[in-house]
């Protein structure tokens, strides 16, 4: 959903062509290695888009070159990005795949939770250098969004962390409780209760 509406976004900016939207989006979210979109998700994305009626090709703009189009906003583009500005972000934190692959581990025993949390700490411990590498090269005066997006990754994996240390802390509490298992519900037709 977000891809659309930056689309919308940028090109209730002003009329573009599609690697210009391309180019506009990686800017806006910080560059590829924040969100690496294809340009076949825009040309995808563009082409809905038109289909719902949320833009038009800009008929204003007469190129040599066929293929090149040039993409405005309509007005019923404008009420959606309007509806997506005032409708909050739904984030779903409770689906975990570490969580799973955790479970999982217990579950089946195939491997060891401990190392589990382990390599995924690790891995956190990585990002979580990367980042604050790339964030202290970013001069505040040209780039603080950018810094503001950087420290909100960092939070999250701040925040990843400290829930590992409390997985590790209570593992053996987890272990002692039954695995969840599916309620048992009998197939078929219901049996005929007698009058």
């Amino acid at each position: 959903m977000s891809v659309r509406n930056a689309i919308l976004g940028l090109l209730s900016q002003r009329n573009r062509y599609g690697y210009e939207l391309l180019q506009a989006f990686q800017a806006m979210a910080g560059g590829r290695e924040t969100w690496d979109l294809k340009p076949a998700q825009i040309y995808t994305t563009l082409l809905r888009l038109k289909e719902s009626g949320l833009i038009a090709e800009d008929e204003t703009c007469s190129s040599e070159l066929p293929e090149k189009r040039r993409y405005a906003i309509t007005a019923a583009g404008r009420e959606e990005l309007k509806r997506w500005f005032e409708t909050p972000v739904r984030v779903e934190p409770q689906r975990d795949e570490f969580f799973l692959k955790l479970m999982l581990a217990l579950a089946t025993g195939q491997a060891d939770p401990r190392r589990l949390i382990y390599i995924q700490r690790a891995s956190l411990f990585q990002e979580l250098h990367r980042l604050s590498t790339l964030r202290m090269e970013l001069d505040p005066s040209t780039s603080l969004a950018h810094i503001l997006l950087l420290d909100q990754a960092v939070m999250h994996l701040e925040a990843d962390l400290r829930w590992l240390d409390m997985i590790e802390a209570r593992l053996e509490e987890v272990r002692k409780q039954p695995i969840p298992e599916p309620e048992h519900r009998p197939r078929g037709r219901p049996q005929k209760i007698a009058k």
